[in-house]
């Protein structure tokens, strides 16, 4: 997904840092050559977005910010610590609440431990190799073995979107030919509808996916879907090439929480930014894909969803995605 400008990054900084009340305000003086960063330059170093930590801090508590006089949150060595511990945990397959969960007791999880990070990335060959060599069975025999070894969005994050992007650049190169494209494109394409039966079902809060006009590329979307389906969402998915009036035909009438637009072509939502903002007028609606930036969300009073499929579902359904205003 696009990526946020560097002003925009500061701007979040900026705003989550001053998000404190007065009585939550300690006043304390800190020594500057104590350590202490503040949430930008820990994401510099971690490389974790600033709302994904903001949401590992407010969720879990995995974040034990100190304060200034003035209200901003500091984070200390400890803090960037249990935040690279966190993603070797995730990495290896575990949910996020249960690797908090470990890192904050100390003491292990009752839950099944997670295969060797090695047994995942041999099965991510055994994959791409089957794909390759157009074995629908192999692939689907690799991807069943992931499916039951790891979390969802494990497999999603660690080997399928990771697949996806270099299909992608080994097609561009002629690395791969279009039938071996499509064929790989299609068969994750129905393991993913496979994922994503029945989420539309539930009580949870409402979000309507929908390719913009013209577009055609969806799978970034429905890994987005099934893993916000996943933290207890309600998933309206209208596909591709689907028409702004028919998305807010569908939002009149659902309500939803969130509207997710999608496409890969930066023209394709500078062309429909008129009928964009519009819709951003009946509730809030959230840019996904390569062709979504921060200027085209100014414009349109939208948001952007720069993280990969996986981390932006769990920002939006921890209610951590809002509108760049």
């Amino acid at each position: 997904m696009a990526r946020l400008s560097r002003v925009c990054t500061a701007i979040v900084d900026c705003l989550y840092n001053r998000e404190v009340s007065e009585q939550e305000r300690p006043q304390t003086t800190l020594n500057p050559d104590a350590g202490y960063v503040r949430i930008g330059e820990l994401a510099r170093r971690t490389g974790v977005s600033p709302e994904l930590l903001r949401a590992w801090e407010q969720r879990y508590g995995l974040l034990r910010p100190t304060r200034t006089a003035g209200g901003f949150r500091l984070y200390s060595a400890a803090d960037e610590a249990r935040v690279r511990r966190m993603q070797r945990h995730v990495s290896d397959g575990l949910a996020a609440a249960q690797a908090a969960q470990l890192i904050l007791s100390g003491e292990p999880v009752e839950t099944t431990a997670p295969p060797a990070a090695a047994l995942l990335d041999d099965e991510a060959d055994n994959l791409a190799d089957s794909l390759d060599g157009l074995d629908e069975q192999a692939a689907n025999s690799a991807l069943d073995r992931l499916f039951s070894a790891y979390t969802v969005e494990a497999v999603l994050q660690r080997v399928v979107i990771p697949y996806l992007q270099r299909l992608g650049q080994r097609w561009e190169t002629g690395e791969v030919s279009i039938a071996q494209e499509h064929f790989a494109s299609n068969l994750i394409r129905g393991r993913l509808l496979g994922l994503a039966q029945g989420w539309g079902q539930g009580r949870g809060p409402a979000a309507v996916l929908a390719c913009l006009p013209g577009e055609q590329h969806e799978l970034g979307l429905l890994v987005f879907g099934v893993a916000l389906r996943r933290r207890g969402w309600r998933i309206t998915y209208l596909g591709t090439n689907s028409p702004i009036d028919a998305v807010a035909h569908v939002t009149r009438s659902l309500l939803p929480a969130a509207v997710v637009l999608f496409s890969v072509d930066p023209g394709n939502f500078s062309g429909h930014a008129p009928e964009i903002a519009q819709l951003a007028e009946q509730t809030q609606v959230l840019l996904a894909g390569a062709g979504a930036t921060p200027e085209i969300a100014r414009r349109t009073q939208t948001h952007v969803l720069d993280q990969d499929p996986v981390s932006a579902a769990e920002l939006v359904g921890d209610g951590q995605a809002g509108p760049d205003r």
